[in-house]
Formats: C-alpha cells, sequence, structure tokens
C-alpha cells in the first residue's frame, strides 16, 4: 500500500483552517470556558476548538422554544415551509466546500466523501421542497351512503434528532428538511465528535429561516454527552426522537421513549453482506466491495464487512480484493491522492485490534491490513480475512475496516449465512444468474431494508427510504414515505345526507 499518513499538517494549521471554514460560514466558536465541549481531529488527533456545551437545563429551554415554534409553523401552508428548505439547500450550495472542509477535519472523511456528503444534503433539500406540495391523503369508498372517508396528515410536533460522528451533516439533513416540510420543530443533539460541523449547519439554517421569516426557535441545536441526549430523550414535550448510532444505544433510547409513550425512529448497527456467485463479473464485485469495504476507513453504517463467496470462485475473488486493498493509499484526507483516511479514535483502534485477535482465535487468516500506519492520529490498513465459519466475531459489527470473507456452495446456505446476523441495515449481492437475483430481492431472500444487486452496500441515494430491519432498529429516513414518521395520521369521516346510518349494519333506535 501508498501511505502518505505520516505527512501530516500542523495542528495549529488544522484549527486555523476549521476557524476560516467557520467564519465564511458565519459561525464562531466562544472561547474556553466553564460547560465547553473541545472539538479535536482524527486527522491528528489533536484538538481544534472549544465549543459551549449545553445544560439539561438548556436543553429543557430549547424544547420549550421549538414547543412555542410548532404552534406558528404547523398552521404555516406545507410549500411556505418548504420555501426555507429550499433556501437552506441554496445556502449549503454556497457553502458546500466550507462544510465538506469541516466534515474533513471532524470525521477524517477523504475530501470526495466529505464534498458527497454535503450533496446529500442539497439533494434532500430538493426533495423535500417538492415534498412540500405532495403531502397527500386518500380518500376511500365509505360503506355508507352521502359520506365521504378520507384520511388526512399533520404536523406531529417537536423532533428530537440524535446524530453519530460519521455522517455528521448528511443525517441531520434528512430528518431536518422532512422534518420542517412537515411542519415539526427540530432539536438537534449531534456527537460530541463533530460540534463544529453542527454549529455551521445550525447557522446556516438559522440563516435560512431569518431569510424566509420563519418563526424563531424552529431549529436548536444542544452540545454534550449522554446526560443532554437523556434529557432531550425523556422530555415528554419531544413527539418524536430520531436516533442514529450503536444498537446498544438503540437499546436505552427505544424503551424510554415507549414508556411515555412518545415514537422513535431508529438507524443503529449494520453489518453488511454481499453474496458473490459464480456467474458474477469479478471486475464489478472487486470494485463494489472494495469501496463499500474500505471507504470512510469502515466507518459506515452501511459498510461492507462479510463477503460470502460460492466455493469456485473464492480464491480468486479473495487475490483480487488483496491485490486491490495494496493500492490503496492510506493517509491525510486533506491531501487529493488519499483514499483511507483515519479512524476516529484509539478506541475505534482497540477495538479493530481486537476484532482480528478474535477472528485468529477462531481460526481466521489475516490476509492483508490491519497494522497502524504511523504514530500520530489512527491511520490503519484495510484488512482482509479469510474465515472458515461465520463465527461469533463475524456476527458482531466492528466500526472499522475489516472484512471477513467465507465460502459457500449452495445458494440455500448463502442467503442464510447472510442473513444469520443480528443487524439488518444493507445488502448485495453479484450474478449474472437472474433466477440468483430475483431470489435476493424475495421474500425468503435478503432480511436487510436495503438489497442491492450488482453494486455495494454503501452509497444509498436520497430518494429511497433509508433503513434497516432486526437490531437495526426499523427506522426509515429520506426518500420515498418515510416522511409519514413525522406526521400524524387522521381518519375523517363526513357525513353530507341528512341521515345518520351506523356503519356495519349496527341499527340504535
Amino acid at each position: 500500500m501508498t501511505d502518505t499518513a505520516l505527512i501530516l499538517p500542523r495542528p495549529d494549521e488544522l484549527t486555523e483552517r476549521a476557524r476560516a471554514a467557520l467564519g465564511r460560514i458565519g459561525a464562531t466558536a466562544t472561547a474556553p470556558g466553564p460547560g465547553t465541549l473541545t472539538a479535536r481531529t482524527p486527522v491528528t488527533g489533536t484538538d481544534l476548538e472549544p465549543v459551549p456545551a449545553t445544560s439539561v437545563a438548556g436543553v429543557d429551554a430549547a424544547i420549550g422554544a421549538a414547543t412555542a415554534a410548532f404552534a406558528e409553523w404547523r398552521t404555516t401552508p406545507a410549500p411556505v415551509r418548504g420555501a426555507t428548505v429550499r433556501r437552506l439547500g441554496e445556502l449549503l450550495v454556497a457553502h458546500k466546500e466550507d462544510l465538506a472542509e469541516l466534515v474533513t477535519l471532524e470525521a477524517g472523511k477523504i475530501r470526495s466523501e466529505a464534498l458527497g456528503e454535503v450533496q446529500e444534503m442539497i439533494d434532500v433539500c430538493e426533495f423535500a421542497v417538492g415534498l412540500s406540495r405532495q403531502l397527500y391523503g386518500r380518500t376511500m369508498a365509505s360503506e355508507r351512503p352521502g359520506h365521504r372517508l378520507m384520511e388526512t396528515w399533520h404536523p406531529l410536533g417537536v423532533v428530537g434528532v440524535i446524530s453519530a460522528f460519521n455522517f455528521p451533516v448528511a443525517v441531520w439533513s434528512w430528518n431536518t428538511a422532512i422534518a420542517l416540510v412537515c411542519g415539526d420543530t427540530v432539536v438537534w443533539k449531534p456527537s460530541e465528535k463533530t460540534p463544529l460541523t453542527a454549529l455551521a449547519c445550525h447557522t446556516l439554517l438559522a440563516r435560512a429561516c431569518r431569510d424566509t421569516d420563519a418563526p424563531d426557535g424552529l431549529h436548536s441545536v444542544v452540545f454534550g454527552d449522554a446526560e443532554i441526549g437523556s434529557a432531550l430523550v425523556d422530555d415528554p414535550r419531544v413527539a418524536l426522537v430520531s436516533a442514529t448510532g450503536s444498537t446498544a444505544m438503540g437499546r436505552a433510547v427505544a424503551p424510554k421513549v415507549a414508556a411515555r409513550f412518545g415514537r422513535c425512529l431508529l438507524e443503529l448497527g449494520g453489518n453488511n453482506a454481499a453474496i458473490v456467485g459464480p456467474s458474477a463479473d469479478l471486475d464489478l464485485a472487486v470494485r463494489g466491495i472494495v469501496f463499500a469495504a474500505a471507504g470512510t476507513a469502515g466507518q459506515r453504517c452501511t459498510t461492507m464487512r462479510r463477503v460470502v463467496a460460492h466455493s469456485s470462485i473464492v480464491d480468486e475473488l479473495t487475490s483480487r480484493i488483496e491485490a486491490a486493498y495494496r493500492t490503496l493509499t492510506v493517509g491525510s484526507p486533506l491531501d487529493a491522492g488519499t483514499l483511507v483516511g483515519p479512524l476516529v479514535d484509539e478506541r475505534a483502534y482497540d477495538a479493530m485490534s481486537a476484532a482480528l485477535d478474535k477472528a485468529r482465535a477462531d481460526g481466521g487468516t489475516v490476509v492483508c491490513g490491519g497494522d497502524r500506519v504511523g504514530d500520530t492520529g489512527w491511520y490503519v490498513r484495510p484488512a482482509l480475512v479469510r474465515m472458515p465459519t461465520q463465527s461469533s466475531v463475524v456476527r458482531e459489527e466492528t466500526f472499522a475496516p475489516v472484512l471477513y470473507v467465507m465460502a459457500y456452495d449452495e445458494f440455500d446456505d448463502a442467503i442464510a449465512m447472510h442473513n444469520d446476523v443480528p443487524q439488518g441495515l444493507s445488502s448485495a449481492i453479484f450474478t449474472t444468474d437472474q433466477r440468483e437475483a430475483e431470489r435476493f430481492l424475495a421474500a425468503d431472500g435478503s432480511d436487510c431494508g436495503i438489497a442491492n444487486v450488482n453494486l455495494g452496500t454503501s452509497g444509498a441515494e436520497i430518494g429511497g427510504a433509508f433503513g434497516g430491519e432486526k437490531e437495526t432498529g426499523g427506522g426509515r429516513e429520506s426518500g420515498s414515505d418515510a416522511w409519514k414518521a413525522y406526521m400524524r395520521r387522521a381518519t375523517n369521516t363526513v357525513n353530507y345526507s341528512s341521515e345518520l346510518p351506523l356503519a356495519q349494519g349496527v341499527e340504535f333506535g
């Protein structure tokens, strides 16, 4: 592999770059003092800039402001609400480079991936603006003469958004753009690892609100640790909690929200696999697998972590992936030629090392990768591991670039191996056999929320609903009819006759 990780920018240069990007956006971070949260960069593992931390009382105030704003926003015509999101999209276009710079500095994404994440924000704003004129209900046939039966959709209330470090801006936009056009208000608790990107997003949305005369309190951002997240989760004024993170986090959040009869939208862990059939185009498969497994240094919920390949091609496929891995440039995400940036922190590196040790203990062979590059930051070479079986470590999600390769003989066995994990987010099959492809997409095929044919597990478009099943949480965000999670449904019956017939022929007279 080619490595540039030892040639890293100076920490003070990174701080200046962060300040400059924030300045161009119009955001400023408060100087250090009591109650601050320090942004760090995985590029060098050093501090960037302090951001004011939010107190529990501050969360209460933010929810109160959002509740007050909701009273006005819910009766604002949806196309007018869409104008605010349209303005946000325009500002994102104007500041795409600046926001991508902050994503790279805080999340460690290479430049093209950071720009792609901001483009997702722009795309979902465009989608939401169109949606603002398409919040359709239905009219159904009534069994009673002189009656009309219909459904209407209404704003839900305050939406609490909890997001993770790996997509520090896109996931917020998926929720916020849709929630706003649906008539909801938003309180956002970003990852404590990415406060600067959150500050920048909030600044741009606040400007969009001013430019379109939207009410004060429409959106707030609260900074802090799990205590701040708990304050948001526990508050009965928060109608919907949309939480993205680990399965462990979801297990903590869901019962709390359910206990107060709130709603949850959970986007949790993924342990995504690709089946590679004997008829697969291996050139195509290798390209799809390598990006899905090594992109974002393996820190996507849709990262490919398992390959289930037919025994007739598994050796050749493994050799091809190994050859591709050895060409990947590991280094600073600010350098144009880098393909694999850093892990977010030491904890991620330790988890990766522990998983590889466990894989070896389970009879696996590390074909390549897994070693740290340099001694500044947490840069690693993506690891490729041949496993004799789908052992316990393979069934766990390790949030790092570890790809396990296993063999199968019969297609039914491949489907069974594919589905034999607790998570159910994204999936893929590489095949030119139409029967295999259709079976993979059928009810007894992939059990995931996303199922792809002849492309990898990552890189979802915003037009489709995003989310997964089982321990992934069952939530859906972004496109299709995911907007319904942010609204409440009312079934309406209108009697325009002079009679009062009862349903099901009931007589009461």
